[in-house]
């Protein structure tokens, strides 16, 4: 029997039991359920696409009714930005806790239509009710789909052999944000009041929407981004891996060159856990042709977004590689994402 791990179901499992069964097979669908892609893509008339991702919905107590409809607006969309694209219409099927009050309902509502307008999003239907035992931080599921141009559709499938890889911001900004909210006393005692602020300063950077749309061009659309991928469980190096499987490349990264910043290094050694392999929503990975590394990073800082070479993407033959120092090896992919097990450990431990 498969061990169960928490977080997302190992790769294996899905390509064996989930990915052999996706129901009837129609032409349109140009890209379904793959490892390390964001969006699924249905062609439609007139040289137009619909693309569309769907995540969980969070509804963390501890973390506070505001953040949580951010985080289930935003790990959404920034699933739809890779594709260059903004979200345009949005389902969410709520299943709420019994004991969740009326009141604390049209809070969290209020938030979730707040920031659908803040992305210009129409809320088009779903599904709300209240289920008893149900005690999860999990209040459901999302989908947001938008429709575009088929040639202005990008997936991380896109990705080729000699593309150059940039990281946007730093590594492990979700993460360690919601560890630093969510046991604000003890990351205040063992690291200082400095870098839990600092830390709580990081949730509003977990959106990578702006990271997406201007890598491509806000006014004009830039043909130098060939990829994008959405950086979540496994972080940053795991979305390398992940893009670089999916549009059938190697890599090569360098380690020295990632960036992971003081705070966020700090928050993962108390909570035991690596920053380049964690939840690190708000970050992105874009592959870019070979010398226009300057002008995407240029338009980026333009909008005060930090952006990083880290390496390079190669024939598949040539492995997926990670060097440090002067070694070089295989770079390790880690089926299951360290967060949540230091999460609730930290809660077992009483941790406040």
């Amino acid at each position: 029997m498969m061990k169960k791990e928490l977080g997302k179901i190992q790769k294996g499992f899905f390509e064996e039991t989930i990915l052999q069964r996706c129901g009837f097979v129609r032409p349109e669908v140009v890209n379904g359920p793959a490892f390390g892609v964001d969006v699924a893509v249905v062609d439609l008339p007139n040289n137009l696409a619909m693309a569309t991702a769907s995540d969980p919905l969070s509804l963390i107590p501890s973390l506070g009714l505001e953040e949580s409809a951010w985080l289930s607006v935003y790990l959404m969309a920034n699933d739809i930005a890779t594709t260059g694209n903004l979200p345009m219409y949005a389902q969410f099927v709520l299943n709420l806790p019994a004991g969740f009050s009326s009141a604390d309902f049209k809070t969290y509502w209020n938030y979730i239509d707040h920031f659908c307008k803040d992305l210009s999003v129409a809320i088009t239907g779903g599904h709300t009710g209240f289920i008893e035992g149900q005690n999860s931080t999990i209040a459901g599921g999302g989908t947001l789909i938008t429709i575009g141009e088929k040639k202005d559709i990008l997936t991380s499938q896109n990705a080729k052999p000699g593309n150059s890889i940039l990281v946007t911001k730093q590594c492990a900004i979700s993460s360690s944000a919601i560890l630093a909210k969510s046991f604000p006393e003890t990351v205040k005692n063992t690291l200082g009041k400095e870098i839990h602020d600092r830390g709580c300063e990081l949730f509003y950077r977990t959106s990578a929407v702006n990271d997406a749309l201007t890598a491509v061009g806000n006014d004009e659309r830039h043909t130098d981004v060939i990829a994008m991928h959405d950086v979540t469980e496994g972080g940053v190096l795991g979305a390398i891996y992940e893009l670089a499987v999916a549009s059938g490349c190697g890599a090569h990264v360098y380690n020295d060159l990632l960036p992971v910043n003081h705070v966020q290094a700090e928050i993962c050694k108390l909570f035991s856990i690596d920053p380049r392999y964690v939840i690190g929503a708000g970050s992105m990975i874009i592959a870019v042709e070979k010398g226009s590394e300057k002008q995407v990073i240029e338009r980026l800082a333009q909008a005060q977004i930090e952006c990083t070479v880290v390496g390079e993407l190669l024939e598949a033959d040539q492995g997926i590689r990670l060097q440090e120092e002067d070694e070089t090896n295989e770079m390790p992919y880690f089926e299951t994402d360290p967060y949540w097990a230091s999460f609730f450990e930290a809660m077992k431990k009483g941790w406040k």
